[in-house]
């Protein structure tokens, strides 16, 4: 085991630079208008290799979840959660959500970007925008 690193590719510096400030910014195409994730060299809508970084939004909506009870990195001591988030942009990003843990399902909640520091590296997480209340009996 080890502890988590950040992909660092060709294109990723940027997004890790927007992530240490606090402001995420994402690779928006300047001929389709879209906006994606992961970084990469060509729009995977209209294939054009024109892309600006742009600040996004922060918000999106919990797709799925998980809770994972073993360890498989060193500074991910269990039970840690993690959730597939589509972004108001449209790109799908993996984190994890912190704070107040919704009752129920948490699909469908509302969330917002946060930062946090670990292991010494600035990362994103997301919290919910409003409480989530699970099904009445």
């Amino acid at each position: 085991m080890g502890a988590t690193k950040p992909v660092m590719g060709l294109y990723d510096k940027p997004m890790w630079d927007s992530i240490e400030r606090q402001h995420m910014e994402l690779q928006r195409c300047t001929q389709s208008g879209h906006f994606r994730y992961p970084p990469a060299p060509a729009c995977p809508h209209c294939l054009s290799l024109d892309h600006e970084w742009r600040a996004i939004s922060g918000r999106g909506e919990i797709l799925s979840w998980v809770i994972y009870h073993r360890r498989y990195f060193d500074d991910y001591p269990p039970p840690y959660n993690v959730v597939a988030v589509r972004l108001a942009e449209g790109p799908i990003i993996m984190t994890n959500l912190v704070g107040p843990i919704p009752a129920g399902s948490w699909i469908g909640a509302q969330v917002e970007l946060c930062y946090e520091l670990h292991a010494g590296r600035m990362i994103n997480r997301v919290r919910l925008r409003e409480p989530v209340t699970g099904p009445t009996p």
